[in-house]
Formats: C-alpha cells, sequence, structure tokens
C-alpha cells in the first residue's frame, strides 16, 4: 500500500514539473525579429523629428544671436557717431583732390585684409583730468586727479571703423567653423588726443603732459598728429610711425562684432546713399547753381556691400548698414542666399554728428 502510495504522488509531481516547464517557453527568433522591425518603424521617426528639432532651435538660435550682435554693434557706432566733428565720405577717404592731396586712407592704420568703411574725429571728453587750481605750484597732474580736485576735459579722436576679412589660418579664433570662406569682423581704431598742459615749456612742440604724468586713459596716442587742422581735413591727419608703438598697439584694435557676411553682393540700389541722404548737394567753384554730390563720393564700401557707410561731410550727417551672416556660425561656407534673408540680419542707423555743436 505503501509503496503504491508514493507511485502516485511521484507520478502526479512528474506531471505538475512537466506543465510548469511547458508554460515558461522564451520568445522564438520570429517573435524577436518583429518585436525589432516593429520598434525600429516606431523609434526611426521619433529619432528623426528629435534630431531636426535639435537642429532647427539651434539655427534659431544662432539667427537670434547675429541679430542681436549686428543690432548691438550699430547701436555702438550710432553712439560713437553723436560726438562726431568731421565725417569723412569716400572722396576724402580714397581718392585724390583736384590740388592733388591724396586720400587719407594712406595715413591710417593698414591691417591685414582690412578696409576703412568709417572714418571721424568726435570730441572725447576725459573725466577728472584738468587740475582746478590755477596755481602752478599747486596744479594736480592728471594721474592724481579726483573728482574733488580736477575737471572734466574734451579731446579730439580720430575713429575709424574697419571691414576685416579674416584669412584661414589653422585654428584662428574669428573662423569657426574652420574652413576657407571665413567670416568677415569689424575692428574699431582710435587715436586720441592728450590732456594738454598748461604749464608746458614747450607748449608748441610739446602741448600735452607726458606719459608719465597721465593714466593711459588721459596720454596722447603716440599715432595722433598735433598739426591737424579741421580746415585741411586731409592733411597732418595721424602720425603714421606710431602705429608701431606698443602703447598704441596695445590699445588697438577693438573687435566689434564677428561673423559678418563676407559674399560679394552688388549694391541693391546704385543710387541708395543718394536717396537715404536726402539727394545732398555742394556748391562748386564756376557753377551757378550747387552740383548735386552723387553716390560713388557717398558710399563707403568694399565688393561685400555687408559694412558700409554713406556720408555727407558738408552735414555731417552719416547711414550706416551692416549684414550679419548667422548660418557662417553653422557651416564653414555659408555664402549669402536672397532667398533666405532671416539667416543674413541687415541694421541701418543714420546719425548726425554733434561733436561740433558741443552738445
Amino acid at each position: 500500500m505503501k509503496t503504491l502510495l508514493r507511485l502516485l504522488l511521484k507520478t502526479q509531481h512528474q506531471q505538475n514539473r512537466s506543465k510548469q516547464v511547458q508554460t515558461e517557453k522564451g520568445m522564438t527568433l520570429v517573435e524577436l525579429l518583429v518585436g525589432s522591425i516593429m520598434a525600429f518603424l516606431i523609434i526611426t521617426p521619433m529619432l528623426a523629428f528629435v534630431v531636426d528639432m535639435l537642429n532647427t532651435d539651434r539655427r534659431e538660435q544662432v539667427k537670434s544671436n547675429t541679430e542681436q550682435d549686428v543690432q548691438a554693434a550699430v547701436d555702438f557706432i550710432a553712439q560713437d557717431l553723436n560726438q562726431a566733428i568731421y565725417i569723412y565720405d569716400n572722396n576724402t577717404i580714397n581718392n585724390a583732390a583736384a590740388d592733388g592731396t591724396a586720400g587719407i586712407r594712406t595715413q591710417l592704420p593698414n591691417p591685414n585684409g582690412g578696409t576703412p568703411i568709417l572714418v571721424f574725429w568726435k570730441r572725447q571728453q576725459i573725466p577728472n583730468a584738468v587740475s582746478v587750481n590755477t596755481n602752478p605750484a599747486n596744479r594736480v597732474l592728471p594721474k592724481d586727479c579726483a573728482s574733488t580736485t580736477c575737471n572734466d576735459t574734451y579731446v579730439r579722436s580720430l575713429v575709424a571703423y574697419y571691414l576685416v576679412r579674416e584669412t584661414p589660418p589653422p585654428n584662428s579664433i574669428w573662423c569657426q567653423p574652420s574652413g576657407v570662406n571665413c567670416p568677415s569682423r569689424i575692428e574699431r581704431y582710435e587715436i586720441r588726443e592728450g590732456v594738454r598742459n598748461p604749464g608746458s615749456a614747450n607748449p608748441v612742440t610739446q602741448p600735452y603732459y607726458n606719459n608719465n604724468d597721465a593714466n593711459n586713459g588721459q596720454q596722447v596716442s603716440p599715432a595722433f598728429n598735433s598739426n591737424f587742422n579741421f580746415s585741411q581735413p586731409r592733411l597732418n591727419v595721424t602720425t603714421p610711425t606710431g602705429f608701431t608703438d606698443p602703447i598704441f598697439m596695445g590699445q588697438n584694435p577693438q573687435v566689434l562684432v564677428n561673423y559678418i557676411d563676407q559674399t560679394a553682393v552688388p549694391a541693391s540700389d546704385p543710387q541708395e546713399c543718394e536717396k537715404a541722404l536726402g539727394n545732398p548737394t555742394a556748391t562748386v567753384p564756376g557753377q551757378i547753381a550747387p552740383v548735386a554730390i552723387l553716390e560713388p563720393t557717398l558710399r563707403v564700401s568694399d565688393p561685400a556691400n555687408s559694412f558700409y557707410a554713406c556720408v555727407d561731410s558738408a552735414r555731417n550727417l552719416a547711414r550706416v548698414t551692416i549684414r550679419g551672416n548667422s548660418l557662417r556660425r553653422l557651416q564653414a561656407d555659408a555664402p549669402y542666399n536672397p532667398k533666405n534673408p532671416a539667416f543674413f540680419p541687415t541694421a541701418s542707423v543714420q546719425v548726425q554728428g554733434r561733436g561740433a555743436l558741443g552738445q
């Protein structure tokens, strides 16, 4: 009886184990293959959608950054121009006068790959630079000045904005991503007059405080020419030998903005400057009526036409335009595309220089 009972229990136990094994089987190769295909069909479009969203977001971000940079550069130039005393037009920068006097370009800094676009004289305020004490024995030097011992003063400054096309050296910070067609940038040079020394022993040859008596912002630039006179704006504009001086090189240039479009684009309107400046005229000896000032005299540019100025020197008036290239932040070769203007933001400003009026 016991033997029969054991046999029945053993048989029942084996049947239960056999059923459990049969119900716990894994996935077949066909099922795994079908599952993989279904996952691929679902995940691939989702992944492409995510990648497209990321690329779109990046393109929108660089477009926004370029728009902000271009607008900030235009605003900075407008503030700078507001104190302009005299603005050079294309004729005075690049062409010889009727008497044979050369344009001032030969007297300006000559950065590699740079073209002077906007050049002007301005009034520059120097705070706390002139001693309030008229007694020479008690006069405070500019470097020792404070708001209680010195007054502000104004000096003349020559400002030049350049469009500089970067050459493609390896790993240039101005050419990223690296490629052949590097973007252009706008650089600013300033040549400043120094604080005049009322106690100078030689007021004609040494009218300014020397470098030991003044701080950096109060010193005369090595390239400044004290013989300059606004009645002859082409003469004695600078002292070119000062361009290699360590003080000048340490202060210049200042990079205003990068990623300016490098593509050579013809002017959209051959009379843009004439129209923008109100068709200016000038009195010419021997002429009964004033003669119109034409586009070649007003427009200061280069073949790219991405940074140019329209200048009426007689009215001390200038209109400045900048065109950026946001796509150059993403790809090495990004020429201008008129069908996609959103990625080439343009900003303009027109300013009347008020420095000559003392405002």
